[in-house]
């Protein structure tokens, strides 16, 4: 299985910049994964494709403000540190650039020295390892002189910085969102519940993968970076009972459905579970529990647009791109979205 077999023209226009206004405004495809048929909807006609005793999985992470600006003690080079992952209280695993011009030893100072930081080491994926050093509490200054990481596709400033947060995030510790949840509101969540549908958070820090392109083009020679993950004993018992009863596990967003195969056995079992995992899920590898997916468009070539794939097959899924692509869909983290599942357009 080859990258390039992943690719798909995407005109530049279609990249979304900003988000819609309300969130759920956004539009849907509906693709049956069965037999390949597809609507077009509005996200906010979800509703009508759940049915009660379902489950809904939704990751709880929260973006920080990852993105610090500095410069290189040294030389005064522009520099900036992206946050990816917490290794311990000031300890951090990072992206920097230029990463070239830094090396273990080297400070970057950040807010005049509000806020420093020490390369202590260089990661397998090209990352630093850096420790910072500050007086007072590192979360306000991290609060002061952080800005939100958006991706490097997304050129228009966002005005509020919660647009790039789920309604439902609560945990601190990814650098990018899960963002198929951004197109819910707290209005249509309560209608899901209302129709006796299950709201289940597990937790995935979404970090370096989000980021890193597949460069190999023997996809099986790719490695997922390692992201943590949390799902408690009681989303465990609420899934698997929902699934015993006959309901369906929907997950919201790839992370959602990475994090929950993760703890999934071969009998589609889910279990509680902790730590990390660089789980990749791509065409020939059994999806054990998951009945639905909802997930934005992705990057051609990427290990997201292999996901789905997975799911619903390549030929179906580049199909379905085609299709939006020729109705002007709007694209990757502010863009549109897809609901994945059988029997859904009959």
């Amino acid at each position: 299985m080859k990258t390039s077999d992943f690719y798909y023209d995407l005109p530049e226009e279609l990249i979304a910049q900003t988000p819609v206004e309300p969130r759920d405004s956004s539009r849907m495809m509906i693709c049956n994964r069965n037999n390949g048929k597809r609507e077009d909807r509005i996200f906010r006609d979800i509703t009508e494709y759940l049915r009660a005793g379902d489950v809904m999985v939704i990751n709880e992470t929260r973006v920080i403000p990852a993105r610090l600006l500095g410069v290189k003690e040294t030389t005064g080079v522009p520099t900036e540190v992206l946050l990816l992952r917490r290794i311990d209280l000031d300890t951090w695993e990072t992206l920097v650039r230029p990463g070239r011009r830094l090396h273990q030893g080297d400070f970057v100072s950040f807010g005049d020295g509000m806020l420093r930081c020490e390369i202590l080491d260089t990661t397998d994926a090209g990352g630093r390892i850096v420790r910072f050093i500050y007086d007072g509490t590192f979360e306000a200054l991290f609060d002061q002189l952080g800005e939100m990481p958006l991706p490097p596709y997304i050129h228009e400033k966002l005005q509020d910085p919660q647009r790039y947060q789920t309604v439902y995030a609560r945990l601190d510790g990814s650098a990018a969102a899960p963002t198929a949840g951004l197109h819910f509101t707290p209005e249509l969540m309560e209608k899901v519940r209302q129709k006796g549908i299950d709201i289940v958070p597990v937790l995935l820090h979404v970090g370096l993968g989000t980021f890193r392109p597949v460069k190999e083009e023997d996809v099986d020679k790719h490695l997922m970076h390692s992201e943590y993950y949390e799902v408690s004993a009681e989303a465990v018992q609420k899934i698997n009972s929902a699934r015993e009863k006959g309901g369906r596990l929907l997950c919201i967003g790839t992370t959602s459905m990475r994090t929950i195969e993760t703890v999934a056995d071969e009998n589609g079992i889910i279990h509680p579970g902790s730590g990390m995992t660089s789980i990749f899920i791509k065409p020939g590898v059994k999806i054990k529990a998951v009945d639905m997916l909802l997930t934005n468009f992705h990057l051609p070539q990427s290990t997201l647009l292999m996901l789905v794939s997975a799911v619903m097959g390549r030929e179906n899924a580049l199909e379905a791109y085609a299709d939006a692509v020729n109705k002007k869909y709007r694209f990757f983290s502010f863009g549109d979205c897809m609901l994945i599942g059988n029997d859904l357009v009959l």
